[in-house]
């Protein structure tokens, strides 16, 4: 039966390409793989004209020429749920959008002047939401875009991290889907990598642990974030595409203050050492939840002291911590809102410029 869809799956993406092509609108259409786009995130790039992408705060770059630009994409979700896209033109007022139907051909707006463009897609919901299968863009010409940014952070979460419960802009809590507040651009991760200038990727899943998950997941980090689709534990990764300077853990949030200390603690640690092996030169910083009340944060301090000095005492001296100066919890179920997340990234960025010189 999966493979019967699979296959229809296939067949409707490539009538849609084929519809693409054979408008007379003076656009053409750009497949997935031309090489004037770019790809920042895990990726399953298994079939490279349709690339597919679950997790969180991956996005895509291109520039164009024109007035006019749409862009072709299929929702795994599609229906009753639904991924969101969040849309950057010319660096300039992102917007989320909801994608409503399997196949999507989203307008750029109408207003664009006829010169050159840049449009940055960005996947705004996560891995258990469904993937996006990225089909091309549709434009009179695209060019090409300058070099990718060379410093580049990782971040390592769950929900926070993956930006749930924040965006309360259209939807408000306890109304409409629980991902319908999903906004990865807008979170602490993709923001503090855009306050320094660098690329991001945030390997994060809602309700994922270190030593226990919550809400039925059963899953946890360690297991997992080797891989590219997180919530299935599938698609082996390779660490080599993508290096970081920096790797950010905030984990802790879902384990709870009650976790046995010795194993959350010794856990921590072969987790570092399992990151350290495919990042050897990375910046480790390992954080507090933004989001831990006054239970937790305490447990969580002693625990990433204990866990620091462990490694740095054992070699690894480019392993730190940092701890959130506050509680955030002003968005849907106790997550940071919007404004939280800016406040999480602004304290995080300045601890990552004094470590780095950046």
């Amino acid at each position: 039966m999966k493979r019967s869809l699979y296959l229809l799956f296939s067949v409707l993406i490539n009538i849609s390409i084929a519809f693409a092509s054979g408008t007379n609108d003076g656009m053409k259409l750009f497949k997935a793989d031309n090489t004037k786009i770019q790809y920042v995130g895990r990726v399953d790039f298994s079939n490279p004209q349709v690339p597919r992408i679950w997790a969180p705060g991956v996005y895509i770059t291109a520039r164009f020429k024109g007035k006019q630009c749409e862009i072709l994409l299929n929702d795994e979700a599609g229906g009753s749920n639904h991924n969101y896209l969040e849309i950057i033109i010319d660096n300039k007022n992102p917007y989320r959008i909801e994608l409503a139907n399997k196949i999507n051909t989203i307008k750029l707006p109408d207003s664009l002047s006829d010169t050159e463009h840049t449009v940055i897609i960005c996947k705004d919901t996560e891995s258990n939401i469904g993937y996006i299968d990225f089909v091309g863009f549709r434009c009179e010409k695209l060019l090409s875009l300058p070099s990718k940014l060379t410093r580049k952070i990782e971040y390592f979460g769950d929900s926070i991290t993956s930006g749930t419960g924040m965006d309360l802009s259209v939807i408000p809590c306890d109304k409409g889907q629980w991902y319908d507040q999903h906004n990865a651009y807008m979170s602490y991760g993709a923001l503090t990598s855009r306050n320094i200038n660098a690329q991001w990727q945030l390997t994060a899943l809602a309700g994922v642990g270190l030593v226990h998950s919550c809400c039925n997941m059963n899953v946890l980090m360690p297991q997992i974030y080797d891989k590219v689709f997180l919530r299935n534990d599938t698609i082996a990764w390779n660490f080599r595409d993508y290096q970081p300077d920096v790797v950010a853990i905030c984990l802790g949030q879902n384990d709870g203050p009650k976790q046995d200390s010795t194993f959350f603690c010794s856990t921590y640690v072969n987790f570092i050492k399992a990151i350290r092996q495919h990042y050897p030169k990375a910046d480790i910083i390992c954080l507090t939840s933004p989001m831990g009340d006054n239970t937790l944060t305490p447990v969580m301090k002693r625990y990433l002291t204990a866990i620091t000095g462990a490694v740095n005492a054992d070699g690894d001296k480019k392993v730190y911590k940092y701890f959130f100066s506050k509680q955030y919890h002003n968005g849907c179920g106790g997550h940071p809102d919007l404004a939280d997340h800016k406040l999480i990234a602004d304290e995080l960025t300045g601890y990552i410029k004094q470590l780095k010189g950046w």
